[in-house]
């Protein structure tokens, strides 16, 4: 269910569950091999624009632990994430 960014009680920790959400699907689709892709348009959408209320500091926290966790280098994830085009 995609998030409504106009819901007056949209929570920041809903924010923070889309942005976490998309940056394990991508660890699980590119770097984990999982059978099942995690990834869809929906979830890459609600955390886009999740990212335009959550400060750097938050996004980055969430990409740093999970990079920890699935012992993925932070720099590959970044890479991985958000691409050069």
């Amino acid at each position: 269910m995609a998030l409504d960014f106009n819901d007056p009680d949209l929570e920041f920790g809903d924010l923070v569950y889309a942005y976490q959400s998309w940056v394990m699907a991508v660890i699980n689709d590119e770097k984990l091999g999982g059978d099942d892709k995690l990834l869809t348009e929906e979830i890459a959408d609600d955390a886009l624009n999740a990212m335009r209320f959550l400060p750097g500091e938050v996004t980055s926290a969430i990409e740093t632990s999970l990079a920890r966790v699935y012992d993925v280098d932070a720099d590959e994830l970044a890479n991985l994430l958000f691409p050069e085009g």
